[in-house]
C-alpha cells in the first residue's frame, strides 16, 4: 500500500511532458498569429497602393534595398485645367499633384521624385503651375518621355533637374491655342504673346535650347500637315538642347539614384 502511494505521488509531482508539448504548441501558434497582421498590413499596403495609382498615378518606390526613396508622378492624358473634362478623358489633374509635391519637399523618408510623361499637353495655368513646382524642389529630380510630353508637356519635362527620353517618344512645339470665343482686337494677339513668352521663357531657362530656336519650331509651318509647328522624336529633342540624353527607365532611375547619393555625400561634408 505504501510502494502504491509512493508512486500516485510521484505521478503527480512529476512534470508532465504533455503539457509541456502544449505550451510549446501554444507557442508556436502565438508566433504563427503575430506573423499574420504582417501579412494582412502588407496587403493593405499593395491595396493602398494600387488605390492611389489608379486615384493619382502616384507611387513611393522604396523597395529596392538602396539608399534613398523615390516618389514617382505620372503625367498622363491631358494636363485638366480649372474645368472638370469628361468622364471618357485620361487626365491629370493638378490639384492631386501640386499637394503632392508639397508634401514630398516636407518629407524626410523621401529623397528623389521620378516624373514619368506620356500627355497630350492641356491647361497653359496648371502645366505651368507643375512644372515651376516640380523646379523649385529642393530634391534631385528626373522626368522621362515616354510615348509622348506635346503642348504644355515640354515645360514639365524639362522643370527636372535631368531628363531623358525613350528612342520613339516625341515632343510637338506648337505655339498657344485658345479654345472658346476669341475677340478679335489687338489686345488678344498681344495677350496670346504674353502667354507665349512665359512659356518660352521657363523652357529656355530650364533648358540649352535658345529663344530663337524654339520660336522658330513653334511656327515651322513645313512638318504638321494640320498644324503650326514641329515634331521631335527621341534623339531631335536631344539635339535641340530641349532633352538632356535619351534612355529609358533603367537610366532614369540609376541617374536618379546617383544624384541623391551625391547629395547626400555632400550633406555629410
Amino acid at each position: 500500500m505504501e510502494q502504491d502511494k509512493c508512486r500516485e505521488q510521484h505521478r503527480k509531482e512529476e512534470w508532465p511532458p504533455k503539457g509541456r508539448k502544449a505550451e510549446d504548441n501554444r507557442t508556436d501558434k502565438d508566433r504563427q498569429s503575430s506573423k499574420q497582421p504582417d501579412g494582412e498590413e502588407k496587403r493593405e499596403q499593395e491595396e493602398h497602393q494600387d488605390e492611389r495609382i489608379e486615384k493619382t498615378g502616384q507611387v513611393t518606390l522604396d523597395t529596392n534595398g538602396k539608399m534613398g526613396n523615390i516618389h514617382l508622378i505620372s503625367i498622363i492624358g491631358e494636363v485638366e485645367g480649372h474645368d472638370n473634362l469628361s468622364n471618357n478623358s485620361k487626365t491629370t489633374k493638378y490639384e492631386h499633384i501640386l499637394p503632392s509635391l508639397a508634401a514630398i519637399e516636407d518629407s524626410k523618408d523621401i529623397q528623389g521624385v521620378l516624373v514619368l510623361l506620356n500627355t497630350m499637353g492641356g491647361d497653359v495655368e496648371a502645366g505651368l503651375a507643375i512644372a515651376e513646382m516640380i523646379a523649385s524642389l529642393s530634391k534631385p529630380t528626373v522626368s522621362l518621355v515616354l510615348g509622348g510630353s506635346h503642348s504644355i508637356g515640354v515645360p514639365i519635362a524639362v522643370s527636372t533637374d535631368y531628363s531623358y527620353i525613350v528612342p520613339t517618344g516625341t515632343m510637338v512645339i506648337h505655339p498657344v491655342r485658345m479654345s472658346g470665343m476669341v475677340i478679335g482686337v489687338p489686345q488678344t494677339f498681344e495677350y496670346f504673346k504674353l502667354i507665349q513668352d512665359r512659356i518660352t521663357g521657363f523652357v529656355c531657362s530650364h533648358c540649352k535650347i535658345s529663344k530663337q530656336v524654339l520660336e522658330q519650331l513653334m511656327t515651322e509651318t513645313g512638318i504638321l500637315t494640320k498644324d503650326v509647328g514641329t515634331i521631335l522624336v527621341g534623339e531631335d529633342a536631344v539635339k535641340h538642347g530641349i532633352i538632356d540624353e535619351v534612355g529609358g527607365i533603367d537610366k532614369a532611375i540609376a541617374r536618379l539614384h546617383e544624384m541623391i547619393s551625391r547629395k547626400t555625400d555632400d550633406k555629410s561634408e
